[in-house]
């Protein structure tokens, strides 16, 4: 029996699971690291934090699955994309990694779209240039800290930077790299175009390769750290996204998944390059050889049931724990689709997808008298599935046809949510049996590099599962109304959103 092993760097910690030749988990171990704040809007960590993680979840997954991790054959990895590991000639980082979450790059961002315009930049790499993603990090890092700047010798990913310290490899794949703001997401490749524009030397960035192709191999300084046996291969891997797609089977066109995490995400495989024309979808390389996805990114998905858990309920935040959710979604019930006229605008960190704005806010919208708790838990729910609709809605304008939606995310529990994302998607959604899908992906495509399996499609058929199918039901009609409406109030605020944020 052959064993893989997946490993995901996470923003707070990093997972790791094994899977047979058969597609199965045989073991799962995970490690904690906390990101950093050093002033608001920012979010840092330091790389060499993600190291002892990642041993700890190695040795755990190895205790779950009873075997030594001598016994593993391949690895693949996966992580947080856009995060920024600016290391000088020594390998050695100059600072703390900048993450996908740091927002400190808005001015650059701006100014780089106000010089290019977006239709440069999208035709360029696909892409609109976001704080979030990794050369405008550089930018910023050129304007406010010139000599850790001129020191920097190469650019690696968060993956990128464990693949290193596992092999002395410096390479990446093109999932990852598709989430840079420079590469060439139709060509798959690097921009030369925008490298140049930007000044950001092409020396600093790795080889792309695709995701399941074997680009490394363990060194024996890192077998002695990790038990594992030298010389055996790493793979590509890929993005978070990409990776949590392929583990649960989004490899081809006409299957789309739908994460409800803390952030809420739409995931659609494309078999040929598609892009918006302004860059309201991600367009970004699959993992899988020749597949490509459109991506909408909202910034408070199951994130804004969090906040409403502790904003408007703490007596049951308080009583409840860990059992508030389904209380609150017992709450919702209690009201018809729609919320008797109540609708939430879901912008409680800005917004990314569809309306790229970090000057947005959240809102409650139609309240009268009417109205108690139950009516805003309901709007909640709501009103993020309507942003994911939204994201929906300009999938399809690409010419992608949705059969199925898949959902995934801690989310996708709530009934309610899978029955309003059924009647909004206006497509049947699915569960998956997959856990730790995002690991799981990383893992599949090492199990693929190695030849267990013939594609990264003959993987998927093995491992991911569909279950819960709900077709959309009666209050299709109601809530698509509100949709309507729902889709009519961020261009009516958009003005005042700069006063509203204090940012005018």
């Amino acid at each position: 029996m052959s064993l893989f092993l997946g490993i995901d760097v996470g923003t707070s910690g990093t997972k790791a699971i094994i899977l047979d030749d058969a597609g199965a988990v045989v073991g799962t171990g995970s490690g904690r690291h906390e990101p950093d704040a050093p002033q608001p809007g920012w979010s840092e960590q330091d790389p060499e934090a993600w190291w002892p993680s990642s041993l700890t979840a190695i040795r755990d997954a190895c205790r779950d699955a009873a075997i030594e991790a001598a016994s593993i054959d391949a690895v693949g990895l996966t992580g947080q994309m856009h995060g920024l590991v600016a290391l000088d000639a020594t390998g050695v980082p100059v600072r703390p990694a900048i993450l996908w979450n740091d927002g400190r790059s808005q001015p650059q961002c701006r100014a780089v779209e106000e010089r290019l315009g977006i239709e440069h930049l999208v035709a360029a790499c696909g892409n609109r240039m976001l704080p979030g993603f990794t050369a405008p990090k550089l930018l910023w890092m050129r304007a406010h800290e010139p000599e850790a700047y001129a020191r920097i010798s190469s650019v690696l990913l968060p993956k990128d930077w464990i693949r290193y310290r596992l092999s002395g490899e410096m390479v990446t794949d093109v999932s990852d790299a598709s989430g840079t703001a420079v590469f060439d997401c139709a060509r798959r490749t690097w921009s030369d175009d925008l490298l140049q524009t930007l000044d950001l030397p092409r020396s600093w960035w790795p080889h792309a390769a695709e995701g399941p192709e074997v680009v490394a191999t363990i060194s024996e300084t890192a077998a002695s750290e990790t038990g594992l046996r030298p010389g055996i291969p790493i793979v590509a891997g890929a993005g978070d996204q990409a990776a949590s797609a392929i583990g649960t089977g989004l490899v081809s066109e006409g299957r789309v998944g739908t994460t409800l995490g803390t952030s809420g995400v739409v995931f659609a495989p494309t078999d040929a390059w598609r892009s918006t024309p302004d860059g309201r979808l991600h367009a970004f390389c699959h993992a899988v050889p020749g597949r490509w996805h459109l991506m909408g990114v909202m910034l408070s998905g199951a994130g804004s049931l969090d906040w409403f858990r502790s904003a408007i309920v703490p007596d049951i935040d308080e009583a409840a724990g860990d059992d508030a959710f389904p209380r609150i979604e017992a709450m919702a019930n209690e009201v018809p689709a729609g919320a008797d006229g109540l609708l939430f605008l879901p912008y409680l960190s800005g917004e990314r997808t569809p309306w790229p704005d970090a000057d947005a806010r959240g809102a409650f919208i139609g309240l009268d008298l009417r109205h108690d708790r139950r009516h805003l838990a309901r709007a909640v729910f709501e009103g993020v599935t309507h942003g994911l609709a939204q994201c929906l809605d300009l999938i399809r304008s690409t010419g992608v046809r949705p059969r199925t939606v898949t959902l995934s995310g801690g989310g996708a529990k709530s009934e309610l949510w899978r029955r309003t994302c059924a009647d909004l998607f206006g497509t049947p959604v699915t569960t998956t049996s997959t856990t730790e899908a995002t690991a799981c992906g990383a893992a599949i495509l090492a199990a693929v590099g190695a030849g267990a399996f013939a594609s990264v499609e003959d993987a998927c058929a093995s491992v991911s599962n569909e279950q819960d199918r709900i077709d959309p039901g009666p209050d299709r009609e109601v809530l698509m109304a509100r949709h309507e409406v729902f889709a009519r109030l961020y261009p009516a605020l958009q003005s005042e959103f700069p006063a509203i944020a204090g940012n005018d």
